[in-house]
């Protein structure tokens, strides 16, 4: 494995196993991380042999969101968003059953790909927050696949308060499928493999294609340009500023 390498890549099975492998940076999603995500999942599709798709991950973080030291300046270029629609609209359009394994934290960017799979499968110690508001910028991009998953009334406090919630809590919001233990989590990964491999990949592929058929809220254009808009803005560069140096934004009120 090269040093440059962030994503481990199996196929076992009929399982392709893509795993986050970027602890250092809390699996955030890098320019290298979405560039191999985007890879892989294109070979796990083009390949006949693959039933299934699970993405799992290294370390104790799933996945920190978009790497904020890529996310300074301007320019939309620079700012690391404009690959994440079109990983979130592959997993979300997949053909192919789509599994995500949480197994600690999982922030932003991370829930958001969690929320286009098609099964979520949570340890205990697993912990979520849509924390995009904290840091001045909007969850826009992810939206498109966390709202037409979670209960409307859950996903609209959540997104205001960036506040953390445990597995339990996004089971009950309908962010998280299976929820385990945490030494019961490769167990129920299993068992859901087997229960969608069981299923004909074409049926599944058109069952899957029917609940998609009221596609993804809003239009990624649109998504795309305010999420830039928003990491480029005053807040966004102070709350991405005040995130690295670990102090509290500007507009978080002092305490008494």
């Amino acid at each position: 494995m090269t040093s440059d390498r962030v994503l481990q890549v199996s196929v076992s099975r009929g399982v392709a196993t893509l795993t986050l492998d970027s602890p250092s940076n809390r699996n955030a999603l890098s320019r290298a991380m979405r560039a191999q995500l985007r890879s892989a999942l294109a070979d796990a599709l083009d390949d006949e042999d693959v039933r299934v798709i699970v993405l799992d991950h290294t370390g104790r973080v799933f996945c920190s969101g978009m790497d904020l030291s890529e996310a300074t300046g301007g320019a939309a270029e620079d700012q690391g968003v404009h690959e994440f629609p079109e990983i979130l609209e592959t997993v979300w359009r997949s053909p192919k059953p789509v599994l995500g394994v949480v197994r600690g934290p999982a922030r932003a960017g991370g829930v958001g790909l969690l929320a286009a799979c098609d099964v979520v499968v949570a340890g205990g110690s697993a912990t979520f927050a849509f924390s995009e508001v904290r840091l001045g910028i909007v969850p826009a991009v992810i939206s498109a696949v966390v709202l037409p998953r979670m209960l409307p009334h859950v996903a609209h406090r959540l997104l205001l308060t960036g506040e953390v919630f445990d597995a339990a809590a996004a089971a009950a919001g309908g962010l998280v499928d299976v929820c385990v233990p945490d030494d019961a989590v490769d167990a129920a990964v299993a068992a859901q493999v087997t229960a969608l491999a069981a299923g004909a990949p074409a049926a599944l592929a058109e069952t899957k294609r029917l609940l998609r058929a009221g596609g993804l809220r809003g239009s990624f254009d649109e998504l795309l340009e305010l999420s830039a808009r928003f990491f480029a803005s005053e807040e966004g560069q102070e709350g991405i500023a005040a995130f690295r140096e670990k102090r509290p934004a500007r507009w978080v009120p002092a305490a008494d």
